[in-house]
């Protein structure tokens, strides 16, 4: 026993006794043994009050500054998948969608109740479309997206992966299912143009989409899903350039899935102003299928703010908070004056 505890204590009193070199060292040596200077506050009545009292002073105008330029931002939501199906197909919606010989147009009109400041941004609104499905997640080719068909495992693809034994550019369902309704906008008699380049994220649109792959086979089986791929550049006389895979920025916009089953997409941006009572016709193409499994489709108009689109959640989150943190000071404040020590 004493030989024991001899030895253990000889042995830290040779460990104290070893030089230490350098800072370096010695900082190591103080990390490891646990001797590092350290400062521990004391959670005293009046820290914890004066501690609530800032947060709710920051967090509440904070918020009312976020919910205000919320509230400035102008929206117009308009469903159209309902209103656009003929009267006769009512009853059988699914037959109208698949049925390629009816016409899709439909005209739609929007009235402005206040100035919208350009750049206005389009969406299309999509609910109970479960983008984040795992199957359909999966069924993708992020190597196929950058070689095309230098690369030629597509087995994540399924069941888009070959057509007539050839491949697919780009393969797998979320391609497949691309979006393809349409929409021109008309105020008067003139129509105002939509740019619809730059929609997509830099990042996709340089690393994730290949600059000389070019769609191929696609959308050629007996089942079609959605939009077909222009394969070629519109506005060229050159008929043998041909659209890439990184130009095509509405299917690098809807290759983002979604997590929710409600979803926006950016389809373009107009850049002139809209005036308050204004009327904005829009002649669409109802050309996507959402009857199958009873989804909505929607149209949005919206201006942005500094903080971006509308979203009274945030605002709302940090005046809950601010209150919150305000009320409790209060309540430990009575607590201690009532129970001081």
């Amino acid at each position: 026993m004493d030989a024991d505890g001899g030895s253990v204590s000889g042995v830290g009193i040779e460990a104290r006794l070893v030089p230490i070199q350098s800072g370096r060292q010695r900082a190591i040596y103080q990390f490891t043994q646990q001797s590092l200077p350290a400062c521990k506050p004391v959670l005293t009545p009046t820290w914890v009050i004066i501690t609530f009292l800032l947060i709710g002073a920051i967090f509440i105008p904070v918020g009312l500054v976020s919910l205000h330029a919320s509230q400035n931002v102008v929206e117009i939501i308009v469903r159209y998948d309902a209103d656009c199906i003929p009267e006769e197909y009512q009853s059988n919606k699914v037959a109208y969608i698949r049925d390629s010989s009816i016409s899709k147009n439909c005209i739609r009109y929007l009235k402005v109740h206040k100035h919208m400041k350009a750049p206005i941004h389009i969406y299309y609104q999509l609910d109970n479309f479960y983008q984040n499905h795992r199957r359909y997640v999966k069924s993708r080719s992020d190597q196929q997206l950058l070689l095309g068909l230098k690369y030629d495992d597509t087995s994540s693809c399924k069941p888009e992966e070959l057509n007539n034994g050839l491949p697919i550019v780009p393969c797998g369902l979320i391609a497949w299912s691309l979006f393809n309704d349409t929409f021109k906008f008309v105020r008067g008699s003139e129509e105002m143009k939509v740019d619809r380049k730059n929609i997509a994220w830099k990042s996709d649109r340089d690393h994730k989409f290949g600059k000389e792959v070019y769609p191929f086979n696609f959308q050629n089986g007996t089942l079609i899903g959605g939009g077909k791929l222009d394969p070629r550049i519109p506005g060229l006389a050159l008929d043998h350039i041909f659209d890439q895979l990184s130009d095509q920025e509405d299917l690098i916009v809807w290759m983002r899935t979604a997590a929710l089953p409600s979803f926006r997409k950016l389809y373009g941006r107009i850049e002139e102003d809209i005036e308050a009572d204004d009327v904005i016709a829009v002649y669409l193409k109802n050309n996507y299928n959402t009857y199958s499994f009873g989804g909505k489709k929607k149209l949005v108009l919206s201006t942005s703010s500094w903080l971006g689109g509308k979203n009274n959640f945030l605002g709302i989150a940090y005046i809950f908070v601010g209150s919150s943190s305000i009320f409790t000071s209060f309540v430990f404040m009575l607590l201690h004056v009532k129970n001081r020590r």
